[in-house]
């Protein structure tokens, strides 16, 4: 049952990769085992800070908890995607590879506009992964953690730029998201960002690794 769950949750993102085969974009955030370096039981916590112009901002957290390794390189996981009203709901996992926090980020994220707008949360996801499929460039990116300096990939895309109904939705035509991802990391996220920030209006919305805890022995 939890791994339907999982597959209806991942679904909307995964089936619209083109006949060719996905790019190396939607490789990255997809179908990459992101939790390949976890050996232990460990919970990841994540900042996560809304910055606002004629709305209120707020900061929180996110915390993936993997509970247990697979045999397979898979891991369990429970996640607490935001806290109260802002809460996230993200199905436990049994086996997952990809790290829950990459989609929790992207449903807020288009609840979010639809919240604003009115439009169909299957129009902003279908133009964020046209964007990832179009994407040509992955980035190389130094990032720094725990007083370390990694590694990491950097993914960019705008994906209501060129969009052909961008005039009913003018206030996210120079969104942008960006995708850091470093493998040596545990989790492999390091960090996502929006910002449809112009003109002094608009908002920013960042989550950021912070700490990953190895739990203690039951």
């Amino acid at each position: 049952m939890v791994k339907s769950i999982c597959v209806l949750f991942l679904f909307p993102w995964i089936a619209m990769a083109s006949a060719q085969g996905i790019s190396a974009a939607e490789r990255l955030l997809f179908d990459t085992n992101h939790m390949q370096g976890i050996q232990a039981p460990t919970i990841l916590t994540y900042s996560y800070q809304k910055e606002a112009a004629g709305e209120d901002g707020f900061k929180d957290e996110v915390k993936v908890d993997i509970t247990r390794i697979n045999p397979d390189a898979t891991v369990a996981v429970t996640t607490q995607f935001l806290s109260g009203d802002r809460n996230v709901p993200l199905p436990a996992i049994e086996g997952a590879h990809g790290n829950p926090a990459v989609l929790g980020f992207l449903e807020r994220d288009i609840v979010e506009m639809k919240r604003l707008t009115g439009g169909s949360t299957g129009y902003f996801r279908k133009r964020i992964r046209m964007a990832l499929a179009n994407t040509q460039e992955i980035k190389p990116i130094r990032v720094s953690y725990a007083g370390k300096d990694f590694e990491g990939k950097e993914v960019r895309i705008q994906p209501y730029l060129n969009d052909p109904m961008r005039e009913r939705f003018p206030k996210f035509e120079n969104k942008a998201y960006v995708f850091i991802f470093c493998q040596d990391l545990p989790g492999s996220l390091y960090r996502i960002r929006s910002s449809s920030m112009q003109d002094q209006s608009g908002v920013v919305e960042t989550l950021t690794l912070m700490s990953a805890d190895r739990k203690p022995r039951q």
